[in-house]
């Protein structure tokens, strides 16, 4: 019988000796295998931190003993030793498990955003929380890492958890990035044992007080041999990932030899004071196609087959590959054409634009403020960024946005994937807000393209600007086919459907502006309305921010304006455009189609489209509702 059948908490895990430890580690690099292969999810992650996530439930007491991991998508092996491996058929599914820890679920799962470099500064507020409570003896631990040291947040949360010596946090740095010499070998092994064991502490604290008391000669000499014992570990150990943070360090720790790790979480147990252990893992460790992936060792994956991990569904031409064609053109022509990144080259397109352009690109880490912050400073040097960031992660960066960038009115272009739904990652995934946020900014422009054709023209225009900040947004997946507009208004509005002339007035007449990819789902929509009697005319806007004057006059025109957008309804395009249609005292209905102000759970971005309402069948139930009551007879 399998041991993984048998673990259905922590506690099962506590009884286990080393060797059925050992077995537990390889059956859950076998169950995620074919799990993950089967569902999709962050793959390469999780067979990195197997005997990590053991070996901490093995010493620690979850959930007394809080344990957080930063983005939580290397969450997978707590979420199997918590209870929850028969329900990974779901992983990421509508109704199943969150690809993240999600609090819903067990109360082993403290956090559900999946955003990088929160997770130090929510266990410094645990910690506090803790000791204020009168918790005492309970630690709190954050496994921080895969990035998100980068990120500035880790920092400042460092720095106050370094000036709290009674604070509970134990820090484990989860290094899977960083490559340590072969020759370091036993003397490394044995100096991060002598730093775990207490007389050691014990003997250098007598040490400095016994020197310290014998005056100047003392202290000078505790100098010097303090300084020797420094120079020795960092010679034989690098630390630059660690500066002197005045906070207990241990490690570096081999992350896949569970008896070092359970030696290094004992001695954090009793420990008083934060601490530091410094934990080297493999990123995909166990699966040779994962450890042969030398891009990112299958970070994240769709559909796989477990044996060669050769994806099982084709994918057609994207979103993103379209910029990034787009961005390397762009540059071909101007030399002042610069792109960054915050650690997602890949993701958002710009790897090949980095390797054409090695000296042009920049990858600032985990770090959105400071990415956008740097951009200003490269466009008040006369050149003209390209930020690319993931929709959800931009808002972060809002204030760098409008105090850095939009106040000088500089010519940033921020190019923004996967914006609105996005699906399978959950809440904290979906790009929903952006338009919200960013369309209250004064002087942007933001584009949401409807297909490839229109994100290569729309880049294009962006990259003229230069008075100000544009944005240029579009979603997860694949491109839809091209949509041919009638008309191009002088504004840049594109027609892409007229109301039929020769209808009777007493027909209906509808305006459907349709933003970005949803223009599809919308034609589709008026087709069948227009067999139902309406009159309707779809617009595409292009440029949705500001609202175009050529879209508040062909509004007028009609008996009900209807928006459709995969943003949130407070702030989106559509209250934009009800307020333009106020202040130019048209008054004529408007309604709109969006994301409602809540978090969406996680399913496929089509189950989620058809729950909201924003496919075709919804957009035709909302409208013919919507006309029926402009119908209805007055009550007398």
């Amino acid at each position: 019988m399998k041991l993984l059948a048998g673990i259905s908490s922590p506690a099962d895990v506590k009884a286990l000796d080393p060797e059925q430890l050992q077995k537990l580690a390889a059956e859950i690099r076998d169950f995620l295998v074919h799990k993950v292969s089967a569902t999709g999810g962050h793959l390469g992650p999780n067979l990195g931190v197997v005997e990590l996530t053991i070996a901490l439930h093995k010493v620690f007491n979850s959930p007394e003993d809080p344990v957080i991991f930063d983005t939580s998508h290397q969450s997978y092996v707590h979420k199997i030793l918590t209870g929850r491996h028969d329900q990974f058929d779901t992983l990421r599914q509508q109704g199943g498990l969150s690809g993240y820890t999600c609090r819903a679920e067990s109360e082993h799962d403290w956090t559900e955003s999946s955003h990088a470099s929160a997770a130090l500064s929510v266990a410094d507020g645990l910690s506090k929380a803790a000791a204020r409570r009168g918790k005492i003896g309970t630690k709190t631990i954050a496994v921080v890492g895969d990035g998100a040291l980068t990120g500035g947040m880790c920092w400042e949360a460092l720095n106050n958890i370094a000036a709290d010596k009674n604070s509970n946090v134990v820090i484990v740095v989860n290094d899977n990035g960083r490559s340590y010499s072969p020759t370091i070998g036993g003397l490394a092994d044995n100096l991060a044992q002598l730093r775990m064991q207490p007389f050691y502490d014990r003997v250098m604290e007598q040490g400095k007080s016994t020197l310290n008391s014998m005056g100047w000669v003392g202290r000078r000499t505790f100098d010097v041999m303090h300084a020797f014992k420094e120079g020795v570990k960092n010679t034989v150990i690098t630390t630059e990932m660690f500066p002197e943070l005045g906070m207990k360090y241990v490690g570096p720790v081999d992350g896949h030899n569970l008896k070092a790790l359970e030696n290094a979480f004992e001695y954090a147990q009793e420990y008083e004071g934060p601490l530091i252990v410094h934990v080297v893992t493999e990123k995909g460790r166990g699966y040779a196609p994962a450890e042969a992936n030398t891009a990112d060792l299958m970070h994240s994956t769709g559909v796989i087959d477990p044996r060669t991990g050769d994806p099982l569904s084709e994918s057609g031409p994207s979103w993103t590959g379209v910029f990034s064609r787009a961005v390397i053109a762009a540059a071909e022509e101007r030399e002042d054409i610069v792109a960054i990144t915050a650690a997602m080259a890949g993701p958002t397109g710009l790897a090949a634009f980095g390797e054409k352009f090695p000296d042009r690109f920049y990858d600032v880490g985990i770090a959105e403020q400071h990415a956008v912050a740097s951009a200003a400073g490269l466009a008040l040097g006369g050149l003209h960024p390209v930020v690319a960031i993931y929709a959800t992660f931009m808002n972060r960066a809002f204030d760098q946005v409008l105090m850095d960038v939009a106040l000088t009115k500089l010519p940033v272009t921020f190019v923004l994937d996967r914006s609105g739904i996005t699906g399978n990652d959950g809440a904290s995934h979906n790009g929903v807000w952006d338009l919200s946020l960013l369309s209250i900014v004064p002087g942007i422009r933001i584009a949401a393209p409807r297909d490839g054709v229109q994100l290569e023209e729309q880049f294009a225009e962006a990259l003229t600007v230069d008075d100000g900040p544009t944005v240029v947004r579009f979603p997860k997946g694949n491109l839809p086919e091209p949509i041919e507009a009638v008309e191009q208004l002088g504004d840049g509005v594109d027609v892409l459907r007229y109301a039929d002339a020769d209808d009777s007035e007493d027909t209906p007449s509808v305006l459907i502006v349709a933003v970005g990819s949803l223009a599809k789902e919308a034609l589709v929509a008026a087709e069948e309305l227009v067999a139902d009697g309406c009159n309707v005319t779809v617009v595409d806007p292009r440029w949705v921010v500001p609202i175009a004057p050529s879209l508040v006059a062909m509004a007028a025109d009609h008996d009900l304006v209807v928006t459709v957008e995969d943003g949130v309804m407070h702030g989106g395009v559509g209250a934009l455009l009800a307020e333009s249609l106020t202040s130019a005292s048209i008054d004529v209905p408007v309604r709109h189609i969006a994301v409602p102000e809540k978090f969406l759970d996680h399913a496929s971005r089509g189950q989620i489209m058809a729950e909201l309402q924003l496919d075709a069948p919804g957009i035709i139930a909302q409208v013919t509702g919507w006309v029926a009551e402009l119908t209805e007879p007055a009550e007398s």
